[in-house]
């Protein structure tokens, strides 16, 4: 992290952020996690998903705000950039895996910190989706992947100049197909029927569906993955001196945290 974050990660907002992304990583591999030859609902289990996933998000949010860590100026921001993804995500979704939202995540999340990157990546996934009408059991799934997105750039080590450019390409590479990883898990228990080599089996050892999961995930996602991957790479490495400049320049006017002083010609 570079700078003042926008928003402060205090202790209890660390422990909120800290067992919602423990707990959400079990609920994204719960396959893995299943005893062999226990029972499977999709039925049952795809709701509760979607509703443990989401309270988990709007937990830690609520967590932030509630600690005073993110003040009016830092929602300002939040909702500025928010409304910037929500409309450059249907630019590129959809088109051979080309994502023309995730850079600004990244970037975002170098330049205002971890918590405010985590936030930053679920409200705009949560608003493009309404914007598109993408609104479905897989969105709280795309919020979260996103909130590890912006979260885990804030938490990269420092550079700077070209250097630092270079970093952030090279995660929003890499981040590009960890969240594709992430987001086909979600969906792989129920889009294949049938026991084929790449379908979820209740009944096989967590080794085995791992196995048939890093199938199904290459023979699938991989060139959306890829593309993705470019896009972010390419799209930090032309915009991101401009953008970490203009962040930064953002930062340093908004002065978060800072105390609001009034003097006696705005007292009433």
């Amino acid at each position: 992290m570079t700078g003042p974050a926008a928003v402060r990660l205090r202790p209890w907002s660390v422990v909120a952020l800290v067992a919602s992304s423990v707990v959400g990583l079990v609920m994204f591999g719960w396959p893995f996690f299943m005893t062999p030859g226990s029972s499977f609902s999709a039925a049952h289990e795809a709701p509760l998903l979607f509703a443990t996933l989401l309270l988990l998000v709007v937990a830690v949010v609520l967590a932030q705000l509630a600690e005073g860590g993110i003040d009016v100026k830092a929602l300002a921001l939040l909702g500025v950039l928010t409304a910037i993804g929500a409309v450059l995500r249907p630019l590129g979704a959809g088109l051979a895996g080309l994502e023309t939202v995730f850079f600004l995540l990244v970037v975002a999340g170098r330049v205002l910190g971890p918590g405010f990157g985590f936030v930053l990546g679920s409200t705009t996934l949560f608003a493009s989706a309404l914007l598109t009408g993408g609104v479905g059991p897989w969105l709280p799934f795309q919020m979260f992947a996103a909130a590890w997105v912006g979260l885990g750039a804030g938490l990269l080590p420092p550079a700077r100049g070209r250097a630092e450019v270079v970093l952030l390409a090279g995660y929003g590479a890499l981040s590009a197909f960890l969240y594709g990883f992430a987001i086909n898990l979600s969906a792989w228990p129920f889009v294949l029927g049938g026991d084929t080599a790449l379908s979820f089996d209740p009944a096989a050892s967590a080794w085995t569906n791992l196995h048939r999961y890093v199938l199904y995930d290459l023979a699938t996602s991989l060139g959306w993955d890829a593309g993705r991957a470019l896009t972010n790479a390419v799209l930090i490495a032309v915009t991101g001196r401009v953008l970490l400049a203009t962040l930064r320049r953002a930062v340093r006017k908004a002065a978060f945290h800072a105390p609001v002083r009034f003097g006696p010609d705005q007292v009433r």
